[in-house]
């Protein structure tokens, strides 16, 4: 096998069909997604994140690849790195920039090592190694691989880090009642009560999904978004260009839910769905009514997957209230390789550390589960 490696400027210049056929059904990892991401300056120059794509071609056909950025900060990753970035200021060392494999703004578990061939995953991994060295980086990062992905980084030596998330699944429910029936009492009725209160203050939730989607809903969402940012006072990471061009190229994965009160729009949420999971993304209203949250962005998201058949329900990062709605705590994990002896050295310490406070967490969350004990 004579593999060649390189690096690419852009997604734009990796042909999109070789592409997506490394990634398979994977609709945030795909050419188009990601090259919404750069055409819209999300991403790319000034941006924070340049994109530094690795490939590997066998006789000119893409054969692997990796989803890379040079990084210049830590936002937008879910997999928190401030105190290692502070410990080596304060060491007078430049932690940025640092090399990271991730689906920007995006902490969905994944394929990271996109080969069919340990040959291929093992020579993308020391490739990494290599950079890290002739360019002087402080370390690279792989957030959120999948088991295939996370074993290769593990038998390489890479750290660990782990982490917990939540996640929904469809038991073959035939409709919302009988999901409810697998809950316990309490939260069975905690769930009813709040979307009666929602239906009382007039409430009406559209659910569209992407080639149904007009330019005047687009916008209204982009309202939505924005203001989830605004009343955080923070500044969005996304360009409404991005939005219209999923919209666009990839709109059999798109699902966009509107909230009405009398006919007004006041709220929506944004969801990325396949075949077999939905992953909740993007939400923000105009207008607060409570529950709405819980309604828009888990009660029709749950629906919408019980009537497409669809399995999971990725509800992503943080939120302990999902528990209470059906939802489960699972595994994420994230590897690390870190160029200085001694803080890789400290940072492995603190990692053991923190692997033991987030398996008791896993534990406590789950003897909180929501459902009828059997």
């Amino acid at each position: 096998m004579s593999l060649i490696l390189e690096i690419a400027d852009s997604i734009a210049e990796i042909d999109a069909y070789q592409w997506d056929a490394l990634v398979g059904d994977m609709p945030l990892l795909s050419h188009a997604f990601l090259s919404a991401l750069e055409s819209s300056k999300s991403v790319g120059k000034g941006a924070g994140w340049q994109p530094y794509p690795m490939l590997v071609r066998e006789d000119g056909a893409l054969v692997g690849a990796m989803p890379l950025y040079v990084k210049s900060h830590s936002y937008g990753e879910y997999v928190f790195d401030w105190s290692w970035a502070e410990a080596y200021e304060r060491s007078g060392l430049n932690y940025y920039p640092k090399l990271l494999a991730a689906i920007p703004f995006t902490p969905i578990t994944s394929a990271r090592l996109l080969a069919n061939s340990v040959e291929i995953q093992t020579l993308m991994i020391a490739a990494i190694s290599e950079t890290i060295l002739k360019h002087q980086l402080s370390s690279a990062h792989v957030i959120f691989p999948n088991d295939d992905s996370a074993a290769a980084l593990l038998k390489a030596g890479w750290m660990q880090r782990h982490g917990v998330q939540f996640r929904w699944e469809n038991n073959n429910f035939s409709d919302f009642d009988d999901f409810l029936k697998v809950l316990s009492h309490d939260k069975r009725k905690k769930i009813r009560q709040e979307r009666k209160k929602v239906d009382a203050a007039g409430v009406v939730c559209k659910q569209i999904k992407g080639a149904d989607i007009t330019p005047a809903e687009w916008d209204f969402f982009y309202q939505c978004y924005e203001n989830t940012y605004l009343e955080h006072r923070s500044t969005p990471y996304l360009t409404p260009a991005f939005f219209k061009n999923i919209g666009l190229n990839m709109p059999q994965n798109i699902l966009l839910i509107i909230a009405y009160i009398d006919d007004v729009p006041v709220a929506s949420a944004l969801n990325i769905y396949h075949k077999t999971t939905l992953y909740g993304r993007y939400w923000g209203a105009l207008r607060y009514v409570p529950n709405l949250h819980f309604e828009l962005c888990y009660y029709q998201a749950q629906e919408f997957c019980i009537a497409e058949k669809i399995q999971y329900f990725e509800g992503g990062a943080q939120g302990e209230h999902k528990l209470a709605r059906g939802f489960k705590p699972r595994a994420t994990c994230s590897f690390h390789k870190i160029a200085h002896p001694d803080f890789a050295a400290a940072i492995d310490g603190f990692l053991i550390k923190e692997a033991q406070g987030v398996a008791a967490y896993t534990t406590e969350l789950e003897e909180r589960a929501p459902f009828k004990v059997r």
